[in-house]
């Protein structure tokens, strides 16, 4: 019996591929092939997929972005990858079709759609997004990877959490070194590209802290690479070792060593924090869709996990206030780690695999 296709359709930010990749390792463990639908710029962020995994890029576009001729060019690009991607599925009929959101995933989810093959979404976010929010009456279920899920009416969600890779899994509930004397680890992230707020405020912030904590700080801060320069300049002044990089490709191995995450409240970040289980400063991105980023945040910072800051709200004086506290109050910081342990869900892409094979022919 040959074996069964999936494809996964997804946008080209971490926040859709991270799920997306996990969720393909699910798949080919379990004898699947898959390939991943994408546009040129998704493809640049799928260099972590396994390799069994084929790659498809489609034409896709938006018409939310760009000047009036890119709007105008939008549908018709639109609908040559939905022809684009209806040719594929002739030479090659996918068992189920899963869509992670994104411009990118309308034309496999159009051409499913049309032909009538099993289908389902992925929502990472505490808000629903544009293309998912299109879809989510016409597909065979809806899972959901932050909880509760803001969605359509009449549309019922299921709560998969989100899948995180396998390198995370592999430290899923490492056991937490809360801060004591010795080296204190903190880690800053802001999503795949960095974040600027954070590059402003964070290295004031650490800077303020008394000499004796800042000479056992270790920073690993992912900063854009126009921000880089200043950053590592800011962190040599204030005597601050710090690794400044635009990109860490070890994120769940600085995760694992961690004292302390300041991050933006991404669904994969979240997803990635609380499966190794870590205490966290976060701070939601305000320009974010729906300012999903804030219903990502609210689970943890309820539960005691995270302390959440608006950045309209935030300066360096509260985070400093904010990063003593958690660096020498070793029960409390203790007390966090595992709350955010307990909204873990190290086994959401088996969850979601199990959807697919639900609704799969």
């Amino acid at each position: 019996m040959a074996q069964p296709l999936a494809l996964i359709a997804a946008g080209g930010t971490g926040g859709h591929m991270f799920p997306a990749q996990a969720l393909a390792e699910q798949l080919l463990a379990q004898g699947w092939r898959v390939t991943l639908s994408t546009d040129d710029r998704g493809a640049r962020y799928a260099g972590g997929f396994p390799q069994a995994v084929q790659r498809s890029i489609v034409p896709a576009a938006t018409t939310a972005r760009g000047g009036i001729a890119g709007k105008l060019a939008a549908p018709l690009k639109i609908a040559a990858g939905v022809l684009a991607a209806r040719a594929g599925f002739r030479r090659d009929r996918p068992a189920v079709v899963i869509g992670f959101g994104g411009y990118p995933t309308i034309p496999a989810l159009s051409a499913a759609l049309v032909g009538g093959l099993p289908r389902m979404i992925h929502e990472q976010n505490g808000v629903m997004g544009r293309v998912n929010r299109i879809f989510a009456r016409r597909v065979d279920r809806v899972a959901c990877g932050t909880w509760p899920t803001s969605l359509p009416g009449g549309v019922a969600g299921i709560h998969t959490g989100n899948p995180v890779r396998a390198a995370v899994l592999a430290r899923a509930a490492a056991p937490y070194a809360p801060p004591g004397q010795g080296l204190l680890h903190l880690l800053v992230i802001g999503g795949s590209q960095g974040a600027r707020v954070l590059s402003d405020l964070v290295p004031a912030a650490l800077a303020a802290l008394p000499p004796d904590l800042r000479a056992r700080l270790r920073v690993s801060h992912q900063a854009r690479d126009e921000d880089g320069a200043r950053v590592t300049d800011a962190y040599r002044t204030s005597g601050i070792t710090a690794e400044v990089q635009p990109f860490f490709a070890d994120v769940p191995e600085r995760l694992d060593r961690a004292q302390l995450v300041i991050s933006r409240s991404g669904a994969s970040s979240i997803a990635d924090i609380t499966v190794i289980g870590r205490p966290a400063i976060l701070i939601p991105y305000a320009a974010a869709t729906g300012d999903h980023q804030t219903a990502n945040a609210r689970a943890l910072a309820e539960a005691g996990a995270a302390l959440v800051h608006p950045e309209s709200a935030l300066d360096a004086a509260v985070l400093t206030r904010d990063i003593r506290a958690i660096l020498t109050t070793p029960a409390h910081a203790t007390a966090m780690a595992a709350a955010a342990l307990s909204l873990g869900r190290p086994d959401a892409a088996r969850r979601l695999y199990d959807l697919v094979t639900e609704i799969a022919r």
